[in-house]
């Protein structure tokens, strides 16, 4: 029954993150065809710059708000300081963000402070209906996470589009970038008031002041929040070092940060499953029970996931960029474009799954110190490298730190994991998730050639879906994953 639940909880994440994935790409196009390439460089690095704060602002509390409340007889109330704590950091964290954008001063004239202040709606909205989200998560109710995402994401999409229904496009009207912006942060409170409304029919969803447990749960989250802080420098602050360090900034951005927002899709995915797991897995350390199989299926999942990432983007590279902007963000002989991005991220798209499940272990565990040193050994290394190498190669020598930064990641936290907490795979299960691996990339080879129009693309990506499906029943995925 605990398994079911998990699948189900998956399930409805990764269907919502299809659902807004393929709105997504409705809403990455519009914005590239609506705007010039400057400005859709702007438009990036403004939410670029804010996944830092974001994070930061996250501190950690979701992480520990799936294990707190599951494990507590006083959900309400861990719940409710919950509540004000995020409060009380979202206020901070993009206070922190606004002052700084505004004084930077190779930033003053440039069209950056106000959008990102414009921007900073979403994360505000967005992180106050992620802690509201972990009622839906500890009840195995996320359908209505489902519900809240994707009409957030519709909104999102209508009103954008109907700038390109009136033929707004490559426009260098700011008024236009800041509507795009607003629209976003519209969206961003539908979503935090569907998941108020939803959640309060599960739980009374209030702020409870309570000194003793405020302080408790700001100590334990503390130690995740200082590594959720070290993933974002690693995996967000290059954008922010584009902008700060590249006077050609805006064209960069363009280029990279439609891609950094499809590997974000890539990134999430792993990310919700372990969300589903932790619960089980917090409670069935706790009782002392076996959780070998339970992580050998966790992991193998993860690694399913993370190679379909990887030879996506590595083998369709440029038919997506095509799909999700417009030919102008192609490579060139004389230029790198987003296509280059995106091959080179599948690598870290592939790696991060295995940084998060080393992540999630030890969090079960609360083996922070080794957690947190990690982390920022890689952050160190991640800003040291983009420091030289993002004014000589751009985004191309972000994109390469990244690759870096996550293979020392992967090694360091799947060897320390598997310590704290032992898993079983087979060597049989091993082998078929090569096989399925190699036939997938021989499937997304043969097919490439054919992928000459956004049309043929589509029908493709629905096609490789169910071809997918086939991989994962003949190679006998299909018995393992159960």
């Amino acid at each position: 029954m605990s398994t079911r639940k998990i699948a189900t909880s998956t399930f409805w994440q990764l269907g919502s993150q299809i659902t807004m994935a393929a709105l997504s790409i409705l809403t990455v196009k519009f914005v590239a065809v609506g705007l010039s390439k400057e400005l859709a460089g702007n438009y990036n690095s403004a939410y670029g710059f804010l996944q830092l704060f974001g994070i930061l602002a996250d501190f950690g509390l979701y992480a520990v708000a799936v294990r707190e409340v599951s494990r507590s007889d006083r959900k309400e109330d861990v719940l409710g300081a919950l509540i004000i704590l995020r409060s009380l950091m979202l206020v901070l964290s993009l206070s922190a963000a606004l002052i700084f954008v505004w004084l930077v001063p190779m930033w003053k004239g440039t069209p950056l402070p106000l959008s990102v202040t414009i921007a900073s709606l979403v994360p505000f909205f967005t992180l106050l209906a992620g802690i509201i989200r972990t009622v839906f998560q500890v009840n195995y109710k996320m359908h209505f996470v489902f519900i809240a995402e994707v009409a957030q994401r519709i909104f999102t999409v209508i009103f954008i589009g109907l700038f390109i229904l009136f033929g707004i496009r490559g426009s260098h009207d700011l008024q236009i970038l800041h509507m795009f912006l607003f629209i976003g942060g519209v969206g961003a409170f539908l979503l935090f008031f569907l998941s108020l409304t939803y959640g309060n029919r599960l739980m009374k969803i209030r702020p409870h002041w309570d000194k003793d447990l405020l302080k408790k749960l700001a100590q334990s989250a503390a130690p995740f929040g200082f590594a959720f802080l070290c993933m974002a420098l690693y995996r967000h602050f290059d954008v922010t070092l584009i902008a700060l360090l590249r006077p050609d900034f805006e064209l960069q951005n363009a280029y990279y940060g439609f891609v950094i927002r499809m590997a974000d899709m890539g990134f999430l995915i792993p990310t919700f499953l372990l969300n589903s797991t932790l619960p089980i897995l917090s409670e069935r350390d706790a009782n002392g029970e076996d959780t070998r199989k339970l992580l050998g299926k966790t992991l193998l999942i993860i690694l399913i996931l993370g190679s379909v990432s990887l030879l996506f983007s590595v083998i369709w590279s440029r038919p997506l960029i095509q799909l999700l902007t417009t030919d102008s963000y192609l490579s060139t002989p004389l230029r790198p474009g987003s296509d280059t991005a995106l091959r080179l991220l599948g690598i870290p798209m592939l790696l991060n799954g295995i940084v998060l499940y080393g992540f999630y272990v030890l969090l079960t565990k609360l083996k922070w110190k080794r957690l947190v040193a990690t982390l920022l050994v890689g952050a160190i290394i991640s800003l040291g490298l983009n420091l030289w190498l993002i004014p000589i190669h751009g985004f191309v020598g972000a994109a390469t730190v990244s690759i870096i930064v996550h293979v020392f990641l992967a090694i360091v936290l799947f060897i320390e994991g598997a310590k704290a907490m032992p898993f079983t795979i087979s060597a049989k299960n091993y082998l078929q998730w090569i096989a399925f691996s190699l036939l997938l990339a021989a499937g997304l080879w043969i097919v490439r050639p054919l992928l000459t129009n956004e049309i043929y693309t589509v029908i493709a990506l629905v096609c490789s879906i169910l071809f997918m499906g086939i991989l994962v029943w003949i190679t006998g995925l299909k018995k393992a994953l159960l």
